[in-house]
């Protein structure tokens, strides 16, 4: 038994009238009931179009400011009736309620409203009552009633009208219900996480809208998506689509980038999520060649970033090598023209957006929140452990490396000079094993170490660091302090004529 219904009559109460005129009038000329009440109703009526007000029905004005309009009996029994119930329809004619067959809604703008920066009052009025509550009954009751819930879904509505002369199947209006209990759900997590700001609340509410299907996850047997408006965040110039290991390289990128917004010229290339190669100089080019130094074997295939505009010199230098991934806050007409002679090279520039302020990850059987890590090591927060104390030049260079331990993989050794990274020990089950790896790595790029500074994300239970160090011709140790053994670390390096100084802040990064 066929289950397609005919609109016959239609609600509709929204914030955006964007997109609205063809819908009424379209209904208008298939002769469909318009009801509507507000700035929808006036909006209507001026485009000359008979609308029925919704007090009419109701005989009942809006009150309390507009905070109360279409919540009434005989507003949600229109909506809510079962058309093959007997004593449904024999109620709607006992109490003169009309049959309402479609509801058009487009809810306040909480989330721009609390983007904007808005007062709280200006906040909570833009909590939407009557129009979540519209939603949830013309959805629930998609057996006989066509739910529009989003300006979003103007288009689509539209074109289903047009070409189906107003009738809908089943199908039809399960579909539009299943995007109506999307919009619902997903406006009643942005509340409750704005009221749950500083989660005292221990619940966790994620709703992304945006989701993108990928080539494939990690690996090519793996599915992969990405939630969240890419394009708010970066603008695409160029090159094919991102992959879902792109898009992690590309978030390490940004994050540790980050730490030099707004300095001199910086460039940094990453690979497998860790910087392979960094550089801050007078220009983006020489930053950028001096980043390449660092490691140019591993930059092959790598994600660039720089933190000021990539001019022709510098497109020039980067055009001979294979990477996947440019991103700048600009790029000059000449470089872009350059850059863009590889096809499937993505060119990004990096829009200036506020990354979000906690971390979520998948484990186990659940999921781990943090605190995103917000702190950045400088030279005032320094404590000066040992008698030798770094040079000016020296404190610079522990700060520049401490910002690329910080967004390197633990445990993690960073070794740097004049700003420019010689090489990292990433990931690795022992501090030792990672000051060993940056060392050989350093040796292997022909760097000369002497005069060099170490960065550590954690603490030295033991002098062996230090002592490698030395004799590798290290001068200056960067490091968070806080084991029951600094002591030895500091008598060594006071032994040994090296500069010392504590963060008191760890950078784990697992």
């Amino acid at each position: 038994m066929s289950n397609n219904k005919t609109i016959k009559s239609a609600l509709i109460s929204v914030f955006s009238k964007d997109g609205l005129e063809p819908i009424v009038r379209e209904l208008n000329k298939q002769n469909v009931t318009i009801y509507s009440t507000g700035g929808t109703e006036k909006f209507i009526k001026d485009l000359g179009i008979n609308v029925v007000p919704v007090e009419d029905v109701t005989s009942y004005p809006s009150i309390l400011g507009g905070r109360v309009k279409t919540l009434h009996p005989k507003v949600f029994g229109g909506i809510l009736n079962r058309q093959n119930n007997d004593s449904d329809v024999a109620e709607l004619v006992d109490f003169d309620i009309p049959q309402i067959d479609l509801v058009i809604v487009d809810l306040y703008p909480f989330e721009k409203t609390v983007a904007s920066g808005a007062s709280n009052q200006d906040i909570i009025e833009k909590i939407d009552i009557g129009g979540i509550s519209l939603i949830r009954a013309a959805a629930k009751n998609y057996a006989d009633v066509v739910c529009v819930s989003s300006v979003d879904d103007y288009s689509a509505f539209l074109e289903l009208l047009q070409t189906k002369n107003g009738e809908t199947s089943e199908d039809d209006r399960k579909q539009f219900a299943a995007k109506a209990f999307n919009v619902s759900s997903h406006y009643d997590s942005a509340i409750f996480n704005y009221f749950n700001s500083n989660h005292e609340i221990a619940t966790l509410k994620i709703s992304e809208t945006n989701g993108k299907v990928l080539r494939y996850g990690e690996n090519p047997h793996q599915r992969g998506f990405f939630f969240g408006n890419f394009d708010d965040m970066f603008t695409k110039l160029h090159g094919k689509e991102l992959s879902y290991n792109n898009l992690l390289d590309v978030d390490a990128a940004v994050n540790l980038m980050n730490e030099f917004k707004g300095e001199a010229p910086a460039f940094a290339i990453l690979k497998h999520n860790n910087a392979c190669g960094f550089a801050q100089r007078e220009t983006v080019h020489q930053a950028y060649v001096d980043a390449l130094a660092g490691d140019p074997v591993s930059a092959f295939g790598g994600i660039l970033i720089a933190n000021t505009e990539i001019d022709k010199t510098t497109a020039n230098e980067i055009h001979s090598l294979f990477c996947e991934v440019v991103i700048a806050p600009s790029f000059s007409n000449e470089a872009l023209e350059i850059l863009k002679g590889k096809k499937n090279r993505i060119l990004l520039i990096l829009n200036d957006v506020e990354l979000p302020q906690t971390t979520v990850r998948t484990c186990l059987n659940g999921v781990l929140v943090q605190d995103r890590d917000n702190k950045t090591d400088s030279i005032e927060n320094l404590s000066y452990a040992t008698n030798n104390k770094p040079s000016e030049s020296e404190l610079e260079d522990l700060i520049f490396a401490s910002k690329i331990c910080k967004h390197t993989k633990s445990n993690t050794i960073v070794l740097a000079k004049n700003k420019q990274l010689c090489a990292s020990g990433t990931g690795q089950t022992s501090r030792v094993d990672a000051l060993n790896q940056a060392i050989h790595k350093a040796k292997s790029f022909n760097f000369d170490l002497n005069g060099a500074v170490m960065a550590s994300d954690a603490f030295f239970p033991f002098p062996d660091c230090v002592e490698i160090a030395d004799n590798a011709g290290i001068k200056a140790v960067i490091q968070p302090g806080g084991s029951i053994k600094d002591q030895l670390s500091i008598d060594y390096c006071n032994d040994n004529n090296i500069a010392m100084v504590f963060t008191g802040t760890r950078h784990f990064k697992h």
